[in-house]
């Protein structure tokens, strides 16, 4: 008779630091960062994949971490809305949502930042269009999306004049 495997240690980067943990094999990845990590800032919200507030960076892709099991991501490299900046030392993108107001509540923002994070590496120039289709794969409730947008332009710029570290 074989017998179910109910359990896989990994290891895996999360924010710079490497984890190894034994987890669930049916452990969500977004409750790894969660519940077993500690990092909060990753939201869950719909559950489904479809609102983004579990967006999260895998090996430099924005993916939804409800919808990946924390084995997926063993032996790769995660980041968190924690991982880009800090209260003192806040990220270009995460300064552009304070000063364009592109945030309410907060549940969202998150999930908002981590897209656009993945969006811009790739696009670093994008129109108005352009932004308003990256981010279509993230809901808000509290806004109306044109200071979401006004953000991610501001970003972009705010980008451009940041030296690439050495």
């Amino acid at each position: 008779m074989v017998e179910a495997v109910t359990t896989q240690k990994i290891a895996v980067t999360v924010n710079g630091v490497k984890y190894e943990r034994e987890v669930n094999v049916r452990t969500l990845l977004s409750d790894f960062i969660r519940q077993e990590l500690g990092l909060t800032g990753t939201h869950v919200g719909c559950e489904q994949g479809v609102c983004g507030a579990c967006t999260i960076l895998l090996d430099g892709e924005a993916v939804r971490s409800c919808l990946t099991l924390a084995v997926q991501a063993n032996g790769r490299s995660v980041t968190t809305i924690e991982g880009l900046g800090s209260p003192e030392q806040l990220h270009p993108i995460q300064e552009a949502f304070r000063e364009k107001h592109g945030l309410q509540c907060g549940f969202c923002t998150p999930g908002f930042v981590i897209t656009v994070s993945a969006y811009l590496a790739e696009n670093p120039n994008p129109s108005e269009h352009e932004i308003r289709e990256a981010i279509s794969g993230n809901i808000c409730r509290c806004t109306g999306y044109q200071n979401i947008v006004d953000s991610v332009i501001e970003a972009a710029q705010k980008m451009k004049t940041v030296e690439p570290a050495t």
